[in-house]
């Protein structure tokens, strides 16, 4: 993230005053720092307060199905997105197939929105945080596309209007969606990428797995590694040291996708 540095740099120099300029950089990083925390708060905030029941899954898929389709093509930046809110959600192989199942039910003419929508209401969102991650989730696969159809922009409103979120929580959320691609395209994105790839790799597992194969992955990298499992036979101080710094990679790898996917 480096935009609050350019634009406060060149208000700086704008004014023909080096210290200004100088001034204009220092306070631009602050705010590139500050957007840079907001972001990914957002981000770990969009993960759901534990497993989603299958009331709330079904016109999840659905509905996504439903608005993706409703431009009359589903984009492959759009299958992608869907994709991701899938392993996200830490759905294991039987559950993605069953989301998949429900993502084509939802692309059907005969599908109807606001009965589902309703029905989700009455059975498995009645809590507003559960309503707002409906909505957050399925605008965070259309808004992958560059464009917004006028459709699709309507569906969504109806989908908000069922739920009793309004526009100015509708559009706070569109922006930061919004903002949030950006930051993964920056520089400061790029590294959060590569240090969420890495954790991974140092569980062994791959970015598709569960939240339930990434806790096993972490119990046996911990069985595997910890110092005290080597103890029985006496091993030499640097043996002892490699154990002990891969046993810090490993939990802090686990930390980390902990936070980022809401493992409990």
């Amino acid at each position: 993230m480096y935009w609050g540095k350019i634009i406060g740099t060149l208000a700086g120099l704008a004014t023909l005053k080096p210290w200004l300029a100088l001034l204009g950089l220092i306070l631009g990083h602050q705010v590139d720092r500050f957007l840079v925390a907001q972001f990914r708060s957002f981000e770990r905030h969009s993960s759901p307060p534990g497993r989603l029941p299958e009331e709330y899954l079904k016109p999840l898929f659905q509905t996504m199905g439903h608005i993706t389709k409703i431009d009359g093509r589903v984009s492959e930046a759009e299958i992608r997105a869907a994709r991701a809110v899938m392993h996200r959600l830490g759905l294991g192989p039987a559950k993605v197939r069953n989301a998949i199942n429900w993502f084509d039910d939802g692309k059907r003419a005969t599908f109807l929105l606001v009965q589902t929508v309703r029905h989700l209401r009455r059975v498995a969102a009645r809590r507003a945080e559960l309503r707002t991650l409906f909505v957050r989730l399925l605008l965070e696969v259309v808004l992958a596309k560059d464009r917004l159809h006028q459709k699709e922009r309507a569906a969504i409103w109806t989908v908000c209007t069922e739920l009793d979120i309004g526009r100015v929580e509708l559009a706070q959320l569109e922006a930061m969606i919004r903002a949030q691609r950006g930051f993964r395209r920056s520089p400061a994105g790029d590294a959060d990428s590569r240090r969420i790839k890495q954790a991974y790799q140092a569980l062994g597992v791959d970015e598709s797995a569960s939240n339930d194969q990434i806790k096993k992955a972490y119990r046996r990298a911990m069985n595997k590694s910890h110092p005290d499992k080597i103890a029985s036979s006496n091993p030499d101080a640097a043996v002892v040291a490699e154990a002990q710094k891969r046993t810090r990679e490993v939990r802090g790898a686990y930390e980390m996708l902990k936070a980022r996917r809401s493992i409990r």
